[in-house]
């Protein structure tokens, strides 16, 4: 059975389990619209302002919004010792791993198409800069949410406070990629300057906590 077969089993489970449960975008849905409708009310929407702050609330809500999904990730494979099946199967841990990046991205993304629009609304936003570049902006900072998010829900899948431990560890670690999003994203809506510095710099940052991750998974994966 080849990587991508392997990969893509992993993500087929995932979606699964989510399609039939539906925790983890629920959850993660109520608390980015909570987010997005109660900072409209204490902000002008009408305001130049929104503009400015839009990109801070809208990553600071998918941020606390993912944890959700990271949490309930590693949890669902604890369950009639899957997780040790896991450990046992001849297929790469690395595949393991990616399945979980890939599943929880899409479920990151597609909060974003959800509250995307209800966002524009409630804010009364329009890019200034080239709209396009957040074409790439919204998948490379869903990216450095999950891959981290990912890695570190496994890192402390064990622990006892869990859902205490992922955001202590996350929060410090996503601050670099965190200042890209918000930065890149008030370049596009603003226009003020050019955002394709801190583009890079995100793509950067994600092909390097990638290769990290996938590099340190197997040891994490099998510790006791």
């Amino acid at each position: 059975m080849n990587y991508a077969r392997v990969v893509l089993a992993h993500l087929a489970k995932d979606l699964r389990l989510e399609w039939r449960s539906k925790d983890a975008i629920n959850g993660m849905l109520f608390f980015s619209l909570l987010v997005v409708v109660l900072f409209s009310f204490a902000f002008d929407p009408t305001m130049a302002v929104s503009r400015q702050i839009a990109g801070g609330i809208l990553w600071v809500a998918l941020l606390f919004a993912a944890v959700t999904a990271l949490n309930q990730a590693w949890t669902r494979e604890l369950r009639h010792q899957v997780l040790d099946a896991q450990r046992m199967a001849p297929s790469a841990p690395s595949a393991l791993f990616l399945g979980k990046v890939l599943a929880n991205f899409l479920f990151v993304t597609l909060i974003q198409i959800i509250i995307g629009p209800l966002f524009i609304i409630f804010y009364n936003l329009r890019a200034l800069g080239q709209g396009w570049l957040m074409a790439l902006v919204l998948p490379l900072g869903s990216l450095a949410l999950v891959i981290n998010g990912t890695f570190f829900a496994a890192l402390s899948l064990r622990t006892r406070n869990r859902e205490m431990l992922l955001p202590l560890i996350l929060f410090p670690v996503t601050v670099p990629a965190l200042l890209a999003m918000v930065q890149a994203t008030s370049g596009v809506l603003g226009g003020e300057f050019d955002p394709g510095l801190w583009i890079r710099l995100l793509a950067a940052y994600d092909a390097i906590f990638l290769t990290l991750s996938l590099l340190l998974f197997e040891t994490i994966l099998n510790a006791e």
